[in-house]
């Protein structure tokens, strides 16, 4: 049947392209219809926001499944402009777009339980069935189970090396690439599983060696220590190194957080001081942010910090704090101004520590805390903490500026 026959190479690269237009129709047509639901005179009005949270959630949904088909599509053209795109690459291309599309159409499965559809988000009748065109229509039907069976079977071919089909990274990521392999599979892979089910700490042996191939300093600027790569470089850091073990993996992600909020809010003194430590590894941070019953609702965080002469005193409760009692330097996201119920009353600290142990977590005066316990994600450990009346250096406030 020609309809199902899966297109290749060259004559699939024109059926992405209109396949990541229609894509961004339905993303531009759903923004429009959520933001009907959530918006009173032009602004985001909370109380409809908490109400439309489903629709929100599948709104993010439905913009990360076009942008991955928009990416699919350049990786497309680029690898064939370079003679990269080969079958495997083809294929994969294919297979992937047309899952996001046949989802976009049917009901993004945003977790095993729950699949919005895009009536959920307001859209007509008509702007739904818009995206199936004639090319997103080929790249579904393409998408037989011969076609996955190929793939399978060149999948297979590869067996052993770092990835299956060209990745599309250039010569020095795939240099990173190919050397964070070799490590995470000579220095990782032989004890994760012992790490794991001791529920060890990753050993600070570990993590200098970590320091000295750079994995804490990849995307700062060589100012301040870093080797001034890309988000790209820490991706492919990341997941090289997790596949030894996750809490490896997750651990240059620390210090990329931290990073990130001083060198884009740091005043040039906190610069200095903190970020070529940081990227050393001498200093390990850790982000305190959530809280309980709060989660990722950042706006609604209730831990104070209150001005007390040369410091600030911060109060509240956090939970799931990674890496907290063996890190140096808490960012701290508390509430300086409490007549502001939403973000724009939240203030970050540059918070410092001394290092914990198992049998004293948190040795500092005006912080308690305890360990979360558990089954995956270990290595680093998850906290639960308490502040009650720990002082910050009125300098650490990040950018010395309130909210």
């Amino acid at each position: 049947m020609r309809g199902r026959e899966a297109a290749a190479g060259p004559e699939l690269i024109p059926l992405l392209d209109a396949a990541s237009e229609a894509a961004a129709t339905l993303r531009d047509r759903a923004v429009e219809a959520v933001a009907a639901k959530v918006t009173v005179g032009g602004k985001v009005d909370t109380a409809a926001l908490e109400r439309e949270q489903r629709a929100a959630h599948g709104l993010a949904w439905v913009a990360t499944y076009a942008e991955a088909i928009a990416q699919i599509a350049s990786y497309a053209r680029r690898m064939e402009s370079e003679g990269r795109f080969g079958e495997l690459e083809s294929l994969l291309a294919q297979i992937g777009a047309a899952e996001y599309l046949s989802q976009l159409f049917g009901g993004v499965l945003m977790s095993q339980g729950e699949i919005v559809r895009m009536h959920e988000l307001g859209l007509s009748k008509d702007q739904h069935v818009a995206i199936l065109t004639e090319p997103v229509v080929k790249l579904i039907l393409g998408a037989t189970p011969e076609t996955r069976a190929r793939a399978v079977e060149l999948i297979k071919a590869t067996q052993g090396t770092a990835s299956f089909g060209d990745t599309g990274l250039d010569e020095t990521l795939q240099a990173i690439r190919d050397e964070m392999r070799r490590f995470s599979e000579a220095e990782v892979v032989p004890h994760a599983q012992e790490w794991h089910l001791k529920d060890e700490y990753v050993p600070l042996e570990l993590i200098a060696q970590m320091s000295e191939l750079g994995v804490f300093s990849l995307t700062l600027p060589e100012e301040f220590g870093g080797l001034g790569l890309g988000k790209e470089a820490m991706c492919v850091v990341s997941e090289e190194l997790s596949r030894g073990y996750i809490g490896v993996g997750s651990l240059g992600t620390r210090s990329e957080i931290a990073e990130e909020l001083i060198l884009n809010a740091g005043t040039d003194a906190q610069k200095q001081e903190w970020l070529p430590r940081i990227a050393s590894g001498e200093v390990l941070p850790t982000a305190v942010f959530t809280e309980p019953n709060i989660g990722s609702d950042l706006a609604s965080l209730t831990t104070r910090a209150v001005r007390d002469g040369d410091v600030y005193r911060l109060t509240g409760q956090k939970t799931w704090i990674t890496h907290a009692a063996r890190a140096d330097l808490m960012t701290v996201l508390a509430r300086t101004d409490p007549k502001e119920k939403g973000y724009r009353g939240l203030s970050m600290f540059l918070a410092p520590k001394p290092r914990g142990t198992d049998d004293n977590p948190f040795p500092a005066q005006g912080m308690t805390g305890g360990e979360i316990e558990v089954l995956g994600y270990r290595g680093m450990k998850e906290f639960d903490i308490s502040f009650d009346g720990f002082a910050v250096p009125a300098a650490n406030l990040l950018g010395g500026v309130e909210g």
